[in-house]
């Protein structure tokens, strides 16, 4: 069960449609028997995927970006991320977003593994890094990105997520997990 997915061999989808194919989503309606018996319809979207990672200057100090993100109505602050191109490796889909979306070339990356965004309805993964030996480089931003790039000491990031001043699940995991890492536990 390395993967934290847990085969259910009493599940089994009966048909399968697609509802809808997007630039970035698709969404599929299953006819699905559970593993009960009983029979359900579920709506599930599928996602390439995506990395994230939390770069870390030679000071200690972290880079986040601060981004408009239309779903949520306004602007959060969360790790430089970007969903997998066709063709992209985890590493780098993580290597390049840092560089479009903070502005450096990540030298080394340090895997945190992955999390499952919402498993109850999508099958979105998002790997997660952190980024070190950082070369200033040039951002990339995409049309549709509007960021701001701030940098702060790593102690203030994991402050910001006790306070919830960032409540993005991608960044609490990685900031969690650098500080794990940093506290020995």
């Amino acid at each position: 069960m390395e993967s934290g997915i847990e085969p259910n061999p009493h599940a089994k989808v009966i048909t399968s449609s697609r509802s809808y194919e997007g630039r970035l989503l698709k969404i599929d309606v299953d006819d699905v028997e559970l593993p009960d018996g009983s029979r359900t319809s579920l709506e599930s979207i599928r996602h390439p995927g995506a990395a994230a990672a939390l770069p870390f200057l030679t000071d200690g100090s972290v880079v986040l970006v601060r981004q408009y993100r239309h779903a949520m109505g306004g602007m959060i602050l969360e790790v430089p991320a970007g969903k997998l191109d066709p063709g992209d490796t985890p590493e780098s889909c993580a290597v390049r977003e840092v560089e479009e979306e903070v502005g450096y070339r990540a030298g080394r990356l340090v895997p945190c593994g992955s999390i499952f965004t919402t498993p109850a309805f999508t099958d979105e993964i998002i790997w997660l890094y952190e980024a070190h030996d950082l070369e200033a480089t040039a951002t990339a931003h995409e049309a549709d990105e509007v960021i701001e790039i701030i940098t702060m000491p790593f102690e203030e990031a994991v402050a910001a997520v006790r306070e919830g001043r960032i409540r993005d699940g991608k960044s609490v995991a990685v900031i969690l997990h650098a500080l794990a890492t940093r506290s020995g536990s």
